[in-house]
């Protein structure tokens, strides 16, 4: 939901008045800094990570574009620090450093709206107050599919918005109100990546957040309670997963839960559903791994279904509290699911068990109907989605030298 001015004052913290220190004493700094790399290109996702698309553009150009001088900014603990360093420079997340690489940069590149140094100071700096004019790429996270007014031009004053189908492309285009030329057709970086791997055996189950679980105060608000497993949430997938825990235990089948990365605190919730429940901590694991080995997938409003369709591997949609969902967390977009949909939508998880025993028994083949969708909604099979999104770049970049 929409916050005013005020109320965003409100949530500042001291980690962001620290921030605003070390932005005036970088200010100076990278109006020097900048004379020595005029074209530098800084990419990130947020501080832990290295594992979405701005890595896999910065993988791309370490190994294809050399020539560009591109820094990746990781929080220095991370557990992905080991593999960006081995192809090139890092700089530490939230730093000094960082703050005068930000604003020396040429182009900022980031797969999250808040990949920056402190995404609180920079939104005031940025977009109210308008004062820092940088250059700003977004990458995405994923396939956009419902409305999301932060997403909105007057809420990011982005210079380059990457998007991954026609739908969506038209959708962002005449609804999130950017100029003219600012969103383009790319696709996902990652998508270079997205290889099916599967060997026939892991269920993936893969909800996506709900905004009021992640805040106590809000959750007691909608649901009256405090307590994660008393939530419409934790019930509708607590009793789904023992189900298939008892129709699946004698066989070679394995359930695997992956929440969401705002849902990872209640991983300790699923674990103590069964010990032989494999709970992806997102400390150490990835997503792409779980969609590219898993047989099929039930989700439920997340866009790692788009992903995993891409794969043409058999999907559905558990959506027993799709009311609450949109009232409380997302409005509708362009997506219709019964419509647009790359698998079964299901409203009770009886229809989730009948549907995965049918897809069982087909070894695990997407249905005909969804394939040609799959078909019809990508713009792209191939993998040249790091390259597409490189000239994307390269052309913003040309076109506002010309303009100077």
């Amino acid at each position: 939901m929409d916050k005013s001015i005020l109320e965003k004052l409100l949530t500042i913290k001291w980690k962001d008045i620290c921030s605003v220190f070390l932005f005036l004493v970088a200010l100076p700094i990278s109006i020097f800094y900048k004379r020595r790399r005029k074209h530098l290109w800084l990419l990130c996702e947020y501080g832990p990570e290295a594992r979405d698309n701005a890595y896999y553009l910065y993988k791309y150009l370490r190994e294809e574009h050399p020539e560009v001088d591109a820094v990746y900014a990781l929080n220095k603990g991370s557990i992905d620090m080991k593999r960006v360093t081995s192809i090139g420079e890092v700089v530490y997340y939230g730093t000094l450093k960082h703050w005068i690489y930000y604003l020396s940069a040429e182009v900022n590149i980031s797969s999250q709206k808040g990949g920056k140094p402190n995404a609180a100071v920079c939104y005031v700096l940025e977009v109210l107050l308008g004062i820092l004019k940088n250059t700003r790429v977004f990458l995405q996270h994923g396939i956009i599919k419902d409305d999301l007014p932060f997403l909105h031009y007057d809420k990011t004053k982005l210079s380059l918005f990457m998007c991954s189908t026609q739908k969506e492309y038209d959708f962002v285009n005449g609804t999130f109100g950017y100029p003219e030329g600012v969103v383009v057709l790319t696709g996902l970086c990652r998508y270079d990546n997205l290889r099916n791997v599967s060997d026939g055996t892991q269920i993936a189950i893969m909800p996506t957040w709900r905004e009021w679980l992640y805040n106590t105060h809000e959750m007691e608000a909608i649901e009256n309670t405090t307590d994660f497993t008393e939530t419409q949430f934790y019930k509708m997938w607590e009793a789904l997963i023992k189900d298939l825990l008892t129709t699946y235990r004698n066989s070679e089948l394995k359930i695997v839960v992956c929440l969401h990365r705002n849902m990872q605190q209640y991983n300790e919730y699923f674990q103590k559903i069964s010990d032989e429940l494999q709970i992806v901590n997102l400390e150490n694991g990835d997503v792409i791994d779980v969609l590219k080995e898993a047989a099929c997938l039930i989700s439920d409003y997340s866009s790692v279904a788009i992903d995993f369709a891409y794969l043409k591997k058999p999907l559905a949609y558990y959506q027993a509290d799709y009311e609450q969902f949109r009232k409380n967390h997302l409005p509708e977009g362009y997506f219709d699911y019964e419509r647009d949909g790359f698998g079964k939508v299901c409203y009770r998880k009886e229809d989730v068990l009948d549907w995965l025993e049918g897809r069982r028994q087909q070894n695990f083949s997407q249905e005909e109907m969804y394939q040609k969708r799959v078909e019809n909604f990508f713009t792209f099979h191939d993998y040249h989605y790091c390259e597409r999104n490189y000239l994307a770049i390269q052309k913003m970049l040309h076109d506002r030298q010309k303009r100077i």
